[in-house]
């Protein structure tokens, strides 16, 4: 079988046309996903780009593989000790290797992140540039064609094509945003929410968006009004479009070589995007419906049938489970993922109950997603302002707008029920290594911006109120929980 993943970054199914989104932003996505199959309710367990892709190459959720952040305590990444390799949790890419399978990857990733477990079991990694993510999707398709050209009609590969295109700085050409100037953008967030948004003084809040000083025409300074909405909206969407294009080039190359119906395709992402959500503007830094729920499209050759949509949950550590049945191979069982085969089958399949999520590289969060609640406890807050317990209804509140937690306690109470239960199953074992987030909750989220240099950029903004009050928060440490836990 030959199988190409594209693994793209900060990817929303919202903004993807083949999702419902009326821009049509991904037509060459969704040409994959009218031949194959289309899942409404995947998730990331562990958020951002290094738990994520962490998963993606253990198997295993952030809590058990260890890289729960991006770098420093919490982010060491756990492997059995001693010479060789584990068979009860091999690297999914040794253990395609392994059944004869050549393994092949086109990403910046474990440069730009240092991340050394990324490169195991390769059988090639291209890096392509040394631009660490920040090269476009033309610069990656360089790479990846000629190497389709030489070895796209061998057998049995699982080749890896990762783009960055949606990640901010959106560097691609100016005309993928100018596009949709003209195209209505929806609803959320409206203007008084955007002005309430502008009173928060944490980064990436619609007043303090960037850190960067120069800034490309695809972006907006600052979030002031509806307009600026749709300046980054448009850029954002420029970016998925500008991607798409890519894949339709490597599409082209496909049919071209006369394999593009041989081709298994899994398009995904590692994590998607906070477009307003939580007063969040185009940053994954939270435990959150718009940073969690990830795309996914697979279409498998003999395998799935055309237009197909799955309804039920699944993880992205499921993801790699079922590639791995798809090939004939059982599913360790050290791994986290469970396989969704049956689905892919049109077969009698049920979706998991409901999802248990973290992040904590900007705040320590878990999170509990069934088909109506979205639970979240915060366990510190970092420079942000989440309650403690936050609960939303999901079938009404699709952006989480309204915390309901004061109205729902036997909700809530159901909910952290579930979240105890996952961690006795996974932190409280017997012989288990301490659970990575209660290392980021003892250290603190304080990775690409610290107490200390926002406390300084408030006070050159003029927000001494904000600044006196993050240094009375944090006691001039930084370190301590905001919660005391």
């Amino acid at each position: 079988m030959r199988i190409i993943y594209f693994d793209i970054d900060s990817l929303r199914p919202d903004h993807m046309s083949c999702y419902g989104y009326e821009r049509k932003t991904t037509p060459n996505i969704d040409r994959i996903a009218a031949e194959g199959v289309r899942f409404e309710s995947c998730y990331t367990a562990s958020s951002p780009c290094v738990p994520s892709r962490a998963s993606f190459m253990s198997g295993r959720f952030g809590v058990n593989h260890g890289a729960l952040t991006h770098w420093g305590p919490g982010c060491e990444f756990d492997y059995p000790d001693g010479d060789g390799h584990s068979e009860t949790v091999p690297f999914f890419t040794r253990y395609l290797r392994n059944a004869g399978y050549r393994t092949v990857t086109f990403s910046s990733f474990g440069d730009r992140h240092h991340a050394w477990w990324y490169f195991a079991g390769w059988n090639e990694v291209h890096t392509h540039s040394l631009k660490e993510g920040n090269e476009n999707a033309d610069e990656v398709n360089a790479a990846i064609i000629p190497w389709l050209r030489a070895h796209g009609k061998e057998d049995n590969y699982f080749l890896h094509i990762q783009y960055w295109d949606p990640h901010t700085m959106y560097t691609y050409p100016q005309e993928y945003a100018d596009q949709w100037k003209d195209s209505p953008v929806k609803a959320f967030p409206d203007e008084e929410t955007i002005q309430k948004h502008r009173q928060a003084s944490f980064p990436r809040s619609a007043t303090f968006l960037h850190t960067a000083s120069k800034l490309p025409g695809t972006m907006p300074e600052q979030i002031r009004s509806r307009d600026d909405v749709a300046h980054l909206i448009n850029g954002y969407d420029g970016g998925i479009n500008y991607m798409d294009k890519a894949i339709g080039e490597i599409l082209q190359t496909l049919e071209e070589l006369g394999i593009h119906d041989d081709v298994c395709f899994v398009i995904s992402a590692d994590h998607a995007e906070s477009l307003g959500e939580h007063g969040v503007y185009m940053e994954h830094g939270n435990a959150t419906e718009s940073v969690h729920h990830i795309p996914l499209i697979i279409k498998a050759p003999d395998i799935t049938k055309p237009g197909q949509v799955v309804e039920g949950f699944v993880y992205n550590v499921d993801v790699i489970a079922t590639i791995t049945d798809m090939v004939g191979l059982p599913v360790p069982s050290g791994w986290d993922g469970k396989s969704f085969l049956p689905a892919l089958r049109s077969e009698q399949w049920e979706g998991r109950e409901y999802l248990v999520m973290d992040h904590a590289l900007y705040v320590c969060q878990r999170a509990v997603r069934d088909s109506k609640w979205y639970f979240v406890r915060t366990y510190h807050t970092g420079l942000y302002d989440f309650p403690q317990v936050s609960l939303f209804d999901m079938e009404n509140d699709p952006y989480q707008t309204n915390n309901v937690a004061d109205q729902y306690p036997e909700v809530v109470k159901e909910m952290d029920h579930r979240l105890i239960e996952w961690m006795q199953q996974h932190v409280y074992k017997a012989g288990h290594k301490i659970d990575p987030l209660q290392k980021v909750i003892e250290t603190g989220p304080w990775k690409y911006v610290t107490v200390e240099g926002w406390v300084q950029r408030l006070r050159r903004d003029g927000w001494h109120d904000a600044a006196n009050r993050l240094e009375a928060k944090y006691g001039g440490s930084g370190v301590k929980s905001a919660y005391g836990v």
